[in-house]
């Protein structure tokens, strides 16, 4: 990957990635006005992908779209889709965004694969172990994945709600490099410019903090197609830094978006803010949606910010109906999350054993059982472990 500095473009990350992972919503794939699909900038988007494939780049698409596509053909109108209405638009859409993905590809010679996946995909460690080595076949055989949420079975209660967050989790999950995020605004502001005439551009964000989550206001009053906005952009953009990718958030109105990108198009980078060197880790620290939480003290703290396990005699709370085996988030006295980890108690046995040392948990519980709440190989502190590609 090229150098971080002040001076940083997106042709320059672009250039240099090795894996990366499109993400496009449904406002730039299918006509506001008549629900059709945008053939002509899909088809731009391929040539510009195959450009960047001359170098040995590999790509991921995350693709939304279906259920615009569904909708617009079962004549469901513009109003709230109720749950079972949304799947069937989905069951529809679906293998006509893959058609149009796969008419897209074929003049560059390459195939293209749908990949369906739901939440608990990406959160069950079995299944996310699976996805990842589908993933890595249909590269390594030169395809081209085109994934997307598989809202014809996902419900309110798990799913990820919009493609932003699947492509952070699909990044991190692929090893990628760089993530990048179509939108229909060209990167981040300091306040919509859509509303705030003295609004400016964000170009470089190197720690996604309270600062820069305030900048987001919900979904562009001028797309009325995508389940996202703003805010799960950077909610996304900060699950992919947490596995050391780079992200990108660019304007895709345009045709050959990509190529735009390369020759200095205006978006916003963000750079890593830290590194998981094994696989195992990097699927703890992109955990979308943690089991449950543990907070600790200030002793604590400092014992984790030196390398530790989390003990018992440190927490004082937990939330959430956690199991044993779980990801759950750490979080200190101000609500601030510190890190994620695999718990090695449920959420029952964990209120049993706050402020206990290591030694009178097995008195407290009646069997023997480990010392710590979450072991350091178990544990991920954000801005702290450092990543490999594998």
């Amino acid at each position: 990957m090229a150098a971080i500095n002040d001076n940083l473009t997106s042709g320059a990350v672009l250039g240099a990635a090795r894996r990366i992972v499109i993400k496009a919503g449904s406002s730039l794939l299918s006509d506001a006005k008549n629900g059709q699909l945008r053939q002509s900038w899909m088809a731009s988007l391929a040539q510009d992908l195959c450009e960047l494939g001359r170098n040995e780049t590999q790509f991921i698409m995350v693709s939304s779209g279906a259920v615009a596509l569904g909708r617009k053909a079962l004549g469901l109108g513009d109003g709230a889709l109720a749950l079972e209405q949304k799947q069937a638009a989905a069951a529809v859409g679906q293998p006509m965004l893959a058609g149009a993905w796969q008419h897209a590809f074929t003049p560059c010679g390459l195939v293209t694969a749908q990949a369906l996946l739901t939440l608990e995909d990406t959160e069950n460690r079995r299944r996310w172990l699976n996805s990842r080595s589908t993933l890595e076949a249909l590269l390594t055989q030169g395809a081209v994945p085109i994934i997307n949420e598989n809202d014809t079975v996902a419900t309110d209660e798990i799913r990820y709600g919009d493609n932003d967050r699947l492509a952070a989790r699909v990044a991190q999950m692929s090893g990628a490099d760089v993530l990048v995020l179509l939108s229909d605004i060209d990167g981040l502001w300091s306040a919509d410019p859509n509303r705030h005439g003295n609004a400016r551009p964000i170009p470089l964000v190197t720690k996604l903090d309270d600062t820069i989550l305030t900048m987001a206001e919900g979904p562009n009053p001028v797309s009325n197609h995508g389940s996202g906005g703003m805010i799960t952009k950077l909610e996304a953009a900060r699950l992919a830094m947490r596995s050391g990718c780079t992200v990108i958030l660019a304007s895709g109105v345009g045709e050959h978006p990509l190529a735009a990108l390369m020759t200095g198009a205006r978006a916003t980078i963000f750079t890593p803010s830290g590194a998981v060197r094994d696989a195992r880790k990097g699927w703890i620290a992109g955990t979308i949606q943690p089991a449950g939480s543990v907070y600790i003290d200030a002793g604590a703290v400092q014992a984790l910010a030196g390398g530790a396990s989390l003990l018992p005699v440190g927490m004082y709370r937990c939330d959430g109906n956690f199991t044993r085996g779980d990801v759950v988030a750490i979080l200190d006295d101000s609500g601030h999350e510190l890190g994620r980890g695999i718990a090695s108690y449920g959420a029952e046995e964990a209120v049993q054993i706050f402020r206990l040392r290591s030694e009178e948990i097995a008195q407290k519980l009646g069997y023997s059982a480990r010392a710590a709440m979450i072991h350091r190989d178990d544990l991920v502190m954000h801005n702290k472990d450092k990543r490999h590609d594998g």
